[in-house]
């Protein structure tokens, strides 16, 4: 059977659903599988459901208090490979250094969730929840522009 290939957006909202599912979706069955079972596996033992669901309520501490941290770390890390594994696959061969803006928001995100449960904003303590979230984007931002330092650096030495 033919598989059609996936678009680049269609990889990354697949993968931000559910790491593995874009695997899946272009036909890299045992590495989606392995994405699924080890997101099931760390969501369940870290608690990051019910800690989604109190921070979502308004209810931080309470998401502080049943978050495994020790199991939450490696979040990160599989949402963000397993996000890019799935633009890798969809992506045009000639890409270059395609990793590094997920590569910074692992460790940004990571970072974010490190300082959680003391970081606030504005006085706001938004817990294990909401600030790895807003940690991407100082992610995305040094990634996407380091990436664009080494290529532009790369094109300068050729011309």
């Amino acid at each position: 059977m033919t598989m059609k290939p996936i678009t680049k957006l269609e990889a990354i909202l697949w993968s931000i659903a559910l790491p593995g599912f874009s695997q899946l979706i272009s036909g890299h069955i045992w590495k989606g599988t392995f994405f699924i079972v080890l997101e099931f596996i760390i969501n369940v033992y870290s608690n990051f459901n019910t800690a989604i669901m109190y921070s979502f309520l308004g209810e931080i501490d309470e998401a502080i208090k049943v978050t495994d941290f020790q199991w939450l770390m490696f979040y990160p890390c599989l949402y963000m490979f397993a996000m890019w594994d799935s633009y890798r696959i969809a992506m045009a061969k000639t890409e270059e250094l395609t990793f590094l803006p997920f590569v910074f928001s692992a460790y940004f995100v990571t970072v974010g969730l490190m300082y959680s449960t003391k970081l606030t904003l504005f006085g706001i303590l938004f817990g294990p929840v909401f600030l790895p979230m807003l940690f991407l984007i100082p992610g995305l931002t040094i990634g996407f522009f380091i990436r664009w330092l080494i290529l532009a650096n790369r094109k300068r030495r050729i011309i």
